[in-house]
């Protein structure tokens, strides 16, 4: 698979609540990247087992229904895509409506994700503080 393949596939597992089968998009030793995580939340995930962590609970607080924009961009690196795309959807423990911008700079090896950087603001989480919680205490790396 194309890294866009590999991203598309991506996309329509996060659609599906489909954690386990998005793990098994990423490399045993997956480095995944937050810039712009405020105080508190994960910057660095190392490792398919911390990005699992990270992860596990995800459809419990987001329910994200849809994808209505993608674009992805190749680079000069055959193995690396940007993804710029927005998700929308509800948060579960509130109903509160979802709509989310993300850009990601992704490289893929073998057909997996091995960089991931992920340019979102979890801090536009709408709803209750502890939905946006879940965010900042998921995960083994800070």
């Amino acid at each position: 698979m194309t890294p866009e393949d590999v991203y598309r596939r991506s996309l329509d597992l996060i659609l599906d609540k489909d954690i386990d089968g998005w793990l098994a998009l990423c490399d045993e030793h997956v480095v995944i990247e937050f810039p712009y995580a405020p105080e508190g939340f994960p910057a660095r995930l190392e490792g398919r087992a911390a990005v699992a962590d990270y992860l596990r609970g995800y459809p419990e607080f987001i329910d994200l229904r849809a994808v209505p924009s993608l674009r992805i961009h190749r680079t000069a690196d055959d193995g690396t895509i940007v993804a710029e795309w927005r998700g929308t959807g509800r948060m579960v423990a509130t109903g509160a409506p979802y709509d989310m911008s993300y850009v990601a700079v992704v490289t893929v090896r073998d057909g997996r994700f091995v960089h991931y950087r992920d340019y979102w603001n979890p801090s536009a989480i709408p709803g209750s503080p502890d939905e946006a919680k879940f965010f900042s205490t998921a995960g083994s790396a800070r």
